[in-house]
């Protein structure tokens, strides 16, 4: 994917929402559908006004926060907080496509704009970045995400920055990878269904590690959801892909029976018709409780029959990573 100086795109999380807070392994993957770039109001711009002014209010919000860190002298990076609130004052805003609370990045790639904008000697956004370069960025970005979201890993602006996909084997290993397209049958697919209404990371994220403190659930995070989170991963990267969708079924299954709380109500029932089916698989996008779900199947076009039987209308988001008969 060409780099686009100004413009940061969404991302997916395919694999490794919540487990990756246990130190799972994780991949994601940009997401040209939705982008943001940083802009100023009435800058010969066709725009939501009311959107606007929104959010240079939160940009207001959040430089009070970025200089509250810098002059305590524990800002990771050298941002110029100056520059950014006299441009804040100017109307400076994010100028985003990007849903927020829809567990597509919308605060990672504000973030990764911020980063090339306000830090002089930021580290360029490359595919072909050392890993010393890679981490440094993590640790930078989870700190300027936390404001958002109470905790962040950092990758969703890592990602949004490099926009590459990224595999993550633990904290201090993290390297560009590719997802092979030839390996795989032409009828398969990932999508993205719409839920209707945003999720809050925040409580859930807490709601997860308050469950995490009960030995009974942490052993079955450790036993059962990162195997089979890090089988998914290793086996759609080799191509894999009968072991891919056997691991993602009982992955599924595994989120279904115990994050409920992450599961839209209304949205169980086709989750778990997937599961009955294999027509599809269903698995939380972010942190869940609303927003978008994702999916993967084997055959897009009966899984897209399926759900529109269901008043289920699905985003395809990539194509042809499917069973090999």
């Amino acid at each position: 994917m060409r780099n686009k100086s100004g413009i940061f795109y969404a991302k997916i999380l395919l694999f490794g929402e919540y487990s990756i807070l246990c130190d799972s392994m994780a991949l994601t993957i940009p997401y040209t559908h939705f982008r943001g770039e940083l802009s100023f109001i009435n800058q010969d711009k066709y725009t939501d006004y009311d959107f606007a002014v929104s959010s240079n209010r939160l940009l207001k919000e959040y430089a009070d926060h970025i200089r509250g860190l810098k002059e305590a002298g524990v800002l990771k990076c050298n941002f110029n907080v100056e520059g950014f609130e006299r441009d804040i004052s100017k109307g400076l805003y994010f100028e985003s496509t990007i849903p927020q609370g829809y567990g597509v990045g919308s605060s990672g790639a504000l973030v990764a704009a911020l980063y090339e904008k306000y830090v002089p000697d930021h580290i360029r956004g490359d595919r072909h970045l050392p890993v010393e370069d890679v981490l440094k960025l993590k640790e930078i970005f989870a700190q300027l995400e936390s404001y958002f979201h109470g905790t962040s890993s950092g990758m969703d602006p890592l990602n949004c920055y490099i926009k590459h996909p990224l595999l993550i084997q633990n904290r201090k290993d993290v390297s560009m990878v590719g997802i092979p397209r030839n390996k795989h049958d032409k009828k398969g697919a990932i999508f993205l269904i719409n839920t209707g209404s945003p999720g809050k990371t925040g409580p859930l994220v807490n709601i997860f590690l308050d469950k995490c403190k009960i030995d009974e659930f942490m052993s079955r995070v450790r036993e059962e959801m990162i195997p089979l989170n890090d089988t998914c991963i290793r086996s759609l990267i080799k191509g894999e892909t009968r072991r891919f969708f056997e691991a993602l079924k009982d992955l599924s299954r595994f989120l279904y029976d115990h994050l409920d709380p992450m599961i839209p109500e209304a949205f169980r029932k086709i989750w778990k018709y997937g599961l009955e089916t294999s027509t599809y698989y269903l698995k939380l996008c972010g942190s869940g409780g609303g927003g978008f779900l994702l999916g993967f199947t084997d055959d897009f076009e009966k899984a897209r029959k399926e759900l529109r039987n269901q008043n289920v209308e699905i985003i395809p988001v990539y194509k042809n990573i499917s069973v090999d008969e």
